[in-house]
């Protein structure tokens, strides 16, 4: 079993990259909201210049993303929300089986947004829908957050399982 764990181990940098990539989607997309709220926000105060029409609908759906973006990066580091009043008196092996079912749970949950975000991510209200301040623009948009906020789900929910399955079968080495 340990020859299985050091194999999986040397994808690891895969799902560093994959974090990389994630984090700073989320910090191009604070930045674009950012700016966006600043520019209305000025635009409603300064004679000279203009708010843009489209600022609340794109504003709105950039924290959209993030929000679900950034729950992805908060399951890869264990910083989500959880219950840890009994972590303490509980042993070891029990927390880590306990750990591994609220990880599947949580699997489960990104494997159902991505088959329904998918789902009405093609569904004739979202494909023929359009953002009413930006009528060229698709609700496609708007909805694609939930299906890749699963896909990032499950990409790091396998990597937490595997850590905690890890737990449960590789002893550790004792130091010298």
């Amino acid at each position: 079993m340990p020859a299985f764990f050091r194999t999986l181990e040397k994808i690891r940098p895969l799902y560093d990259w994959t974090y990389k990539i994630i984090m700073f989607i989320c910090k191009l997309l604070l930045v674009g909201d950012i700016l966006i709220t600043s520019w209305a926000v000025a635009g409603r105060y300064i004679p000279f210049i203009t708010d843009p029409h489209w600022s609340e609908e794109v504003v709105l759906t950039f924290m959209v993303y993030m929000a679900v973006l950034s729950a992805t990066l908060a399951i890869r580091k264990g910083a989500h929300i959880r219950m840890t009043a009994f972590d303490t008196y509980l042993p070891k092996k029990v927390l880590t089986v306990s750990d591994i079912l609220a990880d599947l749970a949580v699997m489960i949950l990104g494997i159902i947004l991505v088959v329904y975000g998918i789902r009405f991510c093609n569904s004739p209200l979202s494909l023929r829908g359009k953002y009413a301040s930006i009528p060229t623009l698709s609700k496609v948009w708007q909805y694609l957050p939930v299906p890749v906020a699963g896909i990032g789900m499950i990409i790091f929910e396998l990597e937490q399982i595997f850590l905690h399955v890890e737990q449960l079968f590789v002893k550790e080495d004792k130091k010298a």
